[in-house]
């Protein structure tokens, strides 16, 4: 992330695409899996707004705030479901995350002439997160990443008592419970993998 500008472009078009892939999920499926797509969606495309390199797109002072108000409503919505666990729960999270990183990039757009961008080299240098939660959010989002990859993999097929392999785990930890589970959880693994490298800007 702090690599420059390519780093954010590329960071932009992955969740921008994972988000696009989300926002087709909403079309199919049970009403419960297209309200898991639009959140993964909403998730998608404002990881990418806030990729955007700060070169190219200073953001304005007011849009960190528009930012932690749109991702707290999301948050709030996500906050019943989520008491049933699953991947409920990592909307929440993420949600949450969101906010807080919304809040601690504000100081660095007013404090330095909007030059503060998540995804952007500028940004680590007037970021105000909090270590500790910081931390817990790389922590939390490093497992997340590796959970999801792990699904990826051929061998992680779920094999039942009598033998004999019948697909993936659907839903939970990174699973997906459409049609094409693999292409789910690889979104979501995209968007981990994008959360994790925005956290390491603060």
């Amino acid at each position: 992330m702090h690599g420059g500008a390519s780093t954010g472009w590329l960071l932009m078009a992955l969740c921008a695409v994972s988000g696009a892939y989300c926002l087709l999920r909403t079309r199919t499926g049970t009403p419960q899996e297209r309200r898991t797509a639009r959140s993964e969606a909403l998730m998608g495309f404002g990881m990418a707004a806030m990729a955007v390199p700060a070169a190219v797109l200073s953001p304005p002072g007011w849009a960190w705030a528009v930012y932690a108000v749109l991702f707290g409503a999301a948050a709030l919505r996500a906050l019943r479901p989520a008491l049933r666990g699953g991947h409920h729960l990592h909307h929440l999270i993420g949600s949450l995350a969101m906010v807080y990183m919304a809040v601690a990039m504000a100081p660095a757009v007013t404090g330095s002439g909007g030059g503060g961008h998540a995804g952007h080299g500028a940004a680590s240098a007037g970021a105000g997160g909090i270590p500790v939660l910081t931390g817990a959010l790389l922590v939390y989002y490093a497992f997340y990443v590796l959970g999801s990859a792990g699904r990826l993999l051929p061998g992680a097929a779920v094999t039942p008592a009598g033998g004999g392999a019948v697909g993936r785990a659907p839903g939970g930890f990174g699973g997906g419970t459409d049609g094409r589970p693999e292409l789910t959880t690889a979104c979501r693994l995209t968007m981990g993998i994008g959360m994790f490298a925005m956290l390491l800007t603060l």
